[in-house]
């Protein structure tokens, strides 16, 4: 006996519903967006007039007409590092290692991207960091570059980009130069000069050290000779005598045995003979 074929019946409508169900489902899923944390997005009207500038989504579940698309971009502070080549105020290549710190105003990314793109790291701060590292950089030396002058170039580098990105929606937070590399011999050079600057000082160090020195020990010498001096002439012959009668007293009451002669020494002092 052949075996039937199994017949679904489907009710009427069945189709249709189905059918409907699909295309809700794909409308759905094209009308859904999330966005995620630290992001920042706008909507893109196809039949409008493009870019929506009033309102900027926040993150989370979102819903957008299917015919718009939801533009997402990142709105939290972000970094980026750059090399380049500039000249330095006597016309000497210099290449800088620098990063810059930056984020998009977050009520105005509509604005943002509508006008400079949804690439505007290219179209807006490279080109900006590149102008103010050649102006900030140029006004000083190698030497300069190479040693005291980095925080003061990075805040005026920083002053500079913000004086450009002014009004553009972006803002510029902190730069900082992570290195600066001279051509080889200009860098042999400067670190000569600095390592012959450093033994100068550290012999005008020395010099200075001995010359207070000399001059203590001569003021240690003139002070004992003029205490010498006051002293000798304070001592007169009659002094001496007491401090002499006053010493042989002491001695008389000595246990030790003892001669004692008075009158036999110079100037009558009396002579000491016998001690224990």
């Amino acid at each position: 006996m052949a075996n039937k074929p199994i017949e679904f019946n489907f009710p009427k409508g069945g189709i249709f519903t189905i059918v409907l169900l699909v295309v809700l489902l794909i409308v759905f899923s094209k009308s859904t967006v999330t966005i995620g944390p630290g992001e920042g997005g706008v909507v893109f009207e196809r039949f409008g007039d493009g870019i929506n500038t009033e309102k900027t989504y926040g993150e989370g579940f979102q819903i957008v007409a299917p015919w718009n698309r939801m533009i997402i971009r990142k709105v939290r502070q972000q970094s980026v590092s750059d090399e380049m080549n500039v000249l330095s105020i006597n016309g000497l290549e210099v290449r800088v290692n620098g990063t810059i710190w930056y984020e998009p105003e977050y009520n105005n990314l509509g604005l943002l991207i509508k006008t400079k793109g949804e690439d505007y790291e290219r179209e807006l701060l490279d080109p900006a960091i590149n102008a103010a590292a050649r102006s900030v950089v140029g006004r000083y030396t190698p030497e300069q570059l190479y040693s005291s002058k980095r925080d003061v170039i990075e805040q005026e580098i920083l002053d500079e980009v913000q004086i450009i990105l002014k009004d553009q929606y972006l803002r510029v937070k902190r730069v900082l130069v992570k290195d600066v590399k001279l051509p080889t011999t200009i860098k042999n050079a400067i670190e000569t000069k600095l390592k012959q600057e450093q033994e100068s000082l550290e012999y005008e160090f020395r010099i200075a050290k001995a010359k207070k020195e000399a001059e203590r020990q001569q003021i240690d010498a003139e002070g004992k000779a003029k205490a010498n001096q006051i002293l000798s002439a304070s001592l007169t012959d009659k002094i001496l005598q007491e401090k002499g009668i006053e010493a042989t007293l002491k001695l008389a009451g000595s246990e030790n045995s003892k001669v004692i002669v008075i009158g036999s020494g110079k100037d009558g002092l009396p002579i000491i003979l016998g001690n224990q």
